[in-house]
C-alpha cells in the first residue's frame, strides 16, 4: 500500500513517514501542493495525507483538484494533517473532498487507527463496486435472455414487436422502405407428430440457424413468430431486395435435406415465405398493415403448393392481383 504525504515541513514529513512505514505503508513525500498533484497523477496512491498550510497552493485547493482528477468510480481517501483547529477549517476540509481531519502532532496509535479505518472503507467500497458491476452484468444478461426465444436462441416475439415498431418509425422519418418476411415450416404438424417433439424441436433450431445465417446486415432481424412460424425484418429494403433474401432462405432450408417422409411435397423439410415491403412515410398505414400483407402473401404461397415465396403490396386486397411468387 502506498500513501502520498503532502507536507512542506521536513520534521513533520519525516515523523509521519516513519509512522507509516511502521504500519507497513510506503510513503511518497511531496513538499508542496503542485508536486503533490503531480505525484498523485504519477503514483495513484491508496491514501493521501495532506497538510493545509503550505506555500503557494494550500491543502484545501489540493484536495479539490485531486477530486477533480479522479475518474467516475474512483476514490482515494484523503486525511488532513494540520495544526489548524477551528471548526470552520474542519468543515471546509470535508467540503472540499477530505474524509478525515487530524490535528498535529498525531500519535502513532491514532494515525494507525485512522489509516486502518480508511482501508476498511476503501475495501468495502471496492466490494460494493464489484457487486454493483456483477448486478449490472446480470441485469444485462437477463434483458438479453428476455428478448430471445428459449428454443431457437433467436429473437422472440417480444423483441420482434419492439423492433418492428422502432424500424417503422425510423423508416417513416427517413422515407426509406421497410420489408417484412413471414415464414412457415411446411407440414410441420405432420413432421412433429411423425418424428416426435424432440426431433421437431431440432428441425426448428436448424431452420432458425439457416435463416439467421442468411442475413448479412446487423440491423436485419430474424425472430420466432410463434410455433413453426418465423419473421424477418429487413430495414431499408424494397420488394425486389426482400424477394431475393426470401428466395435465399427458402432454398437454403430446402438444401438442408432434412428428411420429411410425412410430406407429399418432395420428402424434405421446406418453408413457405410471404413478403411485403412499404415506405411508411408515404402511406397512412401502420406496422399491422405490413404484417397483414406479409401474412396474406404467406397464405398465397402455401395455397399455391408450398416451398415457394409470394409477395403482396401493403394495402392491396388478398388474392392473385398484386402478388408475385417464386418456387
Amino acid at each position: 500500500m502506498k500513501a502520498l504525504l503532502i507536507e512542506d515541513t521536513l520534521t513533520s514529513a519525516t515523523l509521519v513517514s516513519h509512522q507509516l512505514r511502521k504500519i507497513g505503508i510506503e510513503p511518497i513525500v511531496a513538499r508542496d501542493g503542485e508536486k503533490g498533484i503531480e505525484q498523485f497523477k504519477l503514483e495513484r496512491p491508496d491514501l493521501i495525507l495532506l497538510d493545509i498550510i503550505m506555500p503557494g497552493m494550500d491543502g484545501f485547493e489540493v484536495a479539490r483538484r485531486i477530486r477533480q482528477l479522479e475518474q467516475a468510480g474512483e476514490w482515494t481517501p484523503i486525511i488532513f494533517l494540520t495544526a489548524r483547529t477551528s471548526d470552520e477549517d474542519l468543515e471546509k476540509g470535508i467540503a472540499v473532498g477530505g474524509d478525515d481531519y487530524l490535528i498535529k502532532p498525531v500519535s502513532e496509535t491514532v494515525l494507525a487507527a485512522k489509516v486502518r479505518a480508511m482501508q476498511r472503507i476503501a475495501q468495502m467500497r471496492y466490494s460494493l463496486l464489484v457487486l454493483t458491476r456483477k448486478l449490472d452484468e446480470a441485469n444485462q444478461e437477463l434483458t438479453r435472455l428476455s428478448s430471445l426465444d428459449g428454443l431457437t436462441s433467436i429473437a422472440n416475439r417480444r423483441q420482434f414487436d419492439e423492433t418492428l415498431l422502432r424500424e417503422w418509425r425510423r423508416a417513416s422519418r427517413q422515407g426509406k422502405p421497410l420489408a417484412l418476411l413471414l415464414s412457415d415450416v411446411d407440414r410441420f404438424k405432420q413432421f412433429n407428430d411423425g418424428y416426435g417433439h424432440q426431433v421437431g424441436d431440432e428441425c426448428l433450431k436448424a431452420v432458425a440457424r439457416t435463416f439467421a445465417a442468411a442475413l448479412r446486415r446487423p440491423a436485419d432481424l430474424v425472430a420466432r413468430y410463434g410455433g413453426e412460424e418465423f419473421a424477418v425484418i429487413l430495414p431499408d429494403t424494397d420488394i425486389t431486395g426482400a424477394l431475393q433474401v426470401a428466395e435465399g432462405m427458402r432454398s437454403a432450408v430446402e438444401n438442408l435435406r432434412i428428411t420429411h417422409r410425412y410430406s407429399q411435397d418432395g420428402g424434405v423439410v421446406t418453408v413457405s415465405i410471404g413478403v411485403a415491403s412499404v415506405i411508411p412515410g408515404r402511406s397512412e398505414g401502420r406496422p399491422a398493415d405490413l404484417l397483414k400483407a406479409a401474412d396474406d402473401a404467406l397464405y398465397q404461397a402455401k395455397e399455391r403448393g408450398r416451398n415457394r415465396i409470394a409477395a403482396a403490396a401493403v394495402g392491396a386486397p388478398s388474392g392473385p392481383p398484386g402478388h408475385f411468387e417464386s418456387a
